[in-house]
């Protein structure tokens, strides 16, 4: 495929700060599990910065074509990164616990989904993640390096979790903002 020059093509929807990496094997960069901890730290505010002012039509817009809406990207936010922490103490407590992957659609789907004030899951996450920065934030480099096999993704330390889920920070607060430029809102 050969471009126009200075023409830059759309980014895909789905991704729209790109796709997660996984790091080479080894010690991470100097800085990047500080960068992860403070995005999930700074998630809660950053999310509900980006939904601020929203509308129940604006809410019940898909982030993209055949997305899920606004508010069901929230919930999803919630359950995700529920799923998450309790991965995180399995790992802490358990020698490589097997954990369960779920169908998320299936969660976006839900009642609670579908209808639920935006404002619980935001509640929600504002306290999950209090707590579980807390948490992250005092594991020994020994903690770091415990993990789970995911039924999905396969064996993954808390390192790993953790700079997953701080992509997947980004990654929604983007979907959200992003639709707001494209709308003009």
């Amino acid at each position: 495929m050969s471009l126009e020059p200075n023409v830059i093509p759309a980014p895909d929807p789905r991704y729209p700060i790109g796709k997660f990496h996984r790091p080479p094997p080894g010690p991470l960069p100097d800085g990047e599990l500080a960068y992860a901890i403070s995005s999930i730290a700074e998630l809660p505010s950053e999310l509900r910065n980006a939904v601020s002012g929203l509308n129940l039509h604006q809410l019940e817009t898909p982030y993209r074509e055949g997305g899920w809406t606004v508010r069901q990207l929230v919930a999803h936010i919630g359950d995700s990164h529920m799923m998450a922490v309790l991965r995180v103490k399995l790992a802490l407590t358990e020698d490589w616990p097997n954990v369960p992957g779920y169908d998320q659609n299936g969660f976006a789907h839900l009642h609670d989904s579908l209808h639920a004030p935006i404002e619980w899951s935001l509640e929600l996450i504002e306290s999950l993640h209090a707590r579980w920065v807390m948490l992250l934030q005092s594991l020994t480099e020994e903690q770091w390096q415990r993990g789970f096999r995911h039924g999905e993704q396969g064996a993954q330390t808390i390192e790993l979790a953790t700079l997953t889920y701080a992509w997947h920070c980004r990654h929604h607060v983007a979907h959200i903002t992003r639709l707001r430029v494209a709308k003009h809102w």
